[in-house]
């Protein structure tokens, strides 16, 4: 460590100590300290949020890419499948890489160098994001994110021109797969990315909290797609039914009219497009025969 690193350590060390009083316990401050001191370099990079978010979720692809391509003749994973019967190719996952890296290369690499060019370098605050604000702001933020996809879905469906020219990409696989989470057109990444990177900025989160975030919403977006329901999954756990999850958007890839949220129910059910999914193994539990006779029922009174 140079010299004016050093100094410059002792401050912020000194302004933290300042800060902190000893009724203002901050759960997080252990773990902000120990991500940010030492690597303020790199942390106040522009590039950081870009090279953070394409490393994790690249990372995120590795097991369940092995699950797919092998998982068939493994029980112990493949009972989770929601759709069994479908098999994820290696010329599948290839055609989802490709399109992705061209997106990548294409698009987010000229938009990371323009912030690394233009963007000054990220503050890096002494003192953590309280609990509540961690965790309030992201519960938000995903409420209002899950709306503003909803309402850009529902429109790209409903509109004939948007889903052939900017959607229909996503729906070249009836069965998803992980690398499927990102096989979009470059509208709709860039749609999804402003959404993203927007919504922090508008509540002024803690840097902190706006990493978290991004790495959250990767991870939602990732499990959506990934065609398993693992009986650790949120949504297995959750009690209000409120949290989509894997077989929501599974269902989404066999009912193209149905469940635009990407990660709640409460929006598709207050609009009527809502339609639950199927369990590991493709099972049709009480909840799905139940709704899909009451939707038999209702179409058949239309007809008279």
């Amino acid at each position: 460590m140079s010299e004016w690193q050093w100094q410059w350590w002792k401050e912020e060390t000194s302004t933290l100590n300042q800060t902190k009083r000893a009724d203002d316990f901050r759960a997080l401050q252990g773990l902000w300290d120990l991500i940010r001191i030492g690597h303020e370099d790199y942390l106040r990079s522009p590039l950081f949020p870009v090279v953070m978010s394409v490393a994790f979720y690249f990372t995120c692809m590795v097991p369940f890419t092995i699950f797919d391509l092998w998982g068939k003749n493994w029980n112990w994973i493949h009972k989770y499948k929601i759709q069994p019967e479908k098999n994820v190719t290696w010329p599948a996952c290839r055609n989802a890489i490709l399109v992705i890296l061209w997106n990548h290369c294409v698009y987010i690499l000229p938009a990371a160098i323009g912030q690394a060019i233009w963007t000054p370098p990220t503050p890096l605050p002494p003192v953590a994001p309280t609990m509540t604000e961690f965790v309030l702001e992201q519960v938000v933020m995903l409420l209002i994110f899950d709306f503003q996809y909803f309402v850009w879905h529902y429109t790209h469906h409903r509109v004939k021109f948007l889903y052939k020219h900017v959607h229909s990409i996503h729906h070249q696989y009836y069965s998803p797969f992980c690398w499927v989470t990102q096989y979009l057109s470059p509208l709709e990444l860039i749609t999804v990315g402003t959404y993203t990177t927007v919504l922090p900025w508008v509540f002024n989160c803690h840097v902190f909290t706006t990493w978290s975030f991004m790495i959250v919403n990767i991870i939602i977006s990732v499990e959506a797609h990934i065609g398993y329901d693992f009986p650790f999954a949120l949504h297995n756990w959750d009690p209000t039914g409120i949290i989509g999850g894997a077989p929501k958007h599974d269902m989404h890839h066999m009912k193209p009219q149905t469940n635009f949220a990407p990660f709640f129910n409460h929006f598709d059910k207050a609009m009527g497009t809502f339609w639950p999914g199927l369990q590991a193994g493709g099972i049709k539990n009480k909840k799905y025969i139940e709704f899909e006779n009451n939707k038999k029922m209702e179409k058949a009174k239309k007809k008279y």
